[in-house]
């Protein structure tokens, strides 16, 4: 298996991959860090701020204006763990915890970015906003088909200058066009939704070290979660039922995303909800059908409780 997925539910994406066997391609920030030593510090979160000019520090050197935001310096397990906004002296004073760091408070547009990179030099963006719901989760995410020339600009000019001799895939998290985390990797969520073609792409550019995919027929497409409770032991889901729903040509996969043979607890989630099933599809209304479904399926009596449609396209 070339690409190095821990998720059992993600194999579906990579099985049928053509990759030497010794050719590593992760897909987890643990295995990033391993393999990738001379470009791993993207990971303390402190260090790309810096790289940006912003005004941060590590808790113990306190800022000199707040609002600001407080998060773990290296955190590799990902879902914003004991992240939080501190609004003033007083409440950063109660607040410090060791490995912390504190940044700017940034505003504007929310955007994960997949990169590819041939030596520093980024070949290929795509990206990605999501709907927000309280509690760290996401309703569904919109993977655009659309460019966004200033911020590939800004993440191109970052990389050349910071990642010379990395060959890659990089994804980039951003709030209004600013850096605020780097991965050596690539989002490992939605990848039949970049393409025909794209993992093949991805496999030479790790092999090879150069990058070939036309990209001609991009869509936007959907990422479509439901979440259930924290706590509850969960069945796993029929084939039968799983079929039916990758039935529509509009829906292109379907993830049942916990472990079946783990305690609910052992889960790395967010703190709103347990995630059950993501749904990947090229129309939302068809996604959002699918995730009724699995719902019902989920808790027959209750239902999915109803949410406002939050439009994340830009």
């Amino acid at each position: 298996m070339p690409i190095v997925e821990r998720d059992p539910w993600r194999m579906q994406y990579f099985e049928d991959v053509n990759c030497p066997e010794d050719l590593l391609i992760p897909t987890e920030d643990s295995d990033a860090y391993r393999l990738f030593p001379a470009h791993r510090w993207v990971y303390n979160k402190l260090l790309v701020a810096e790289s940006q000019g912003l005004d941060a520090g590590p808790h113990g050197l306190p800022p000199e204006r707040f609002p600001v935001f407080s998060k773990p310096i290296y955190n590799l397990r990902g879902m914003g763990i004991e992240s939080r906004v501190l609004r003033s002296r007083e409440e950063y004073d109660r607040a410090q915890t060791a490995s912390h760091l504190w940044m700017p408070l940034l505003e504007g547009e929310h955007v994960s970015t997949d990169a590819a990179v041939v030596d520093g030099e980024a070949v290929w963006f795509r990206h990605v906003t999501g709907a927000p719901l309280p509690g760290g989760m996401f309703d569904y995410w919109t993977i655009l088909a659309e460019a966004r020339p200033e911020l590939e600009a800004y993440l191109a000019a970052w990389t050349r200058e910071h990642l010379r001799g990395y060959s890659g895939a990089l994804n980039f998290e951003t709030i209004g066009g600013t850096i605020i985390e780097c991965h050596l990797r690539f989002a490992d969520q939605w990848p039949d939704l970049y393409g025909e073609g794209w993992l093949d792409a991805l496999v030479a550019l790790y092999r090879d070290g150069r990058w070939s995919y036309p990209d001609a027929d991009r869509r936007t497409g959907y990422s479509v979660v439901l979440f259930g409770s924290h706590g509850v032991r969960y069945r796993p889901v029929e084939t039968e039922l799983i079929e039916e729903l990758l039935a529509p040509p509009e829906v292109s996969s379907l993830q049942i995303t916990f472990h079946q043979d783990k305690p609910p607890e052992r889960h790395a989630m967010p703190p709103g909800g347990f995630r059950l099933a993501i749904v990947n599809c090229w129309d939302l209304d068809a996604g959002l059908e699918a995730r009724r479904r699995l719902a019902l399926r989920f808790w027959p009596t209750g239902g999915l409780r109803r949410r406002r449609r939050v439009h994340a396209e830009a």
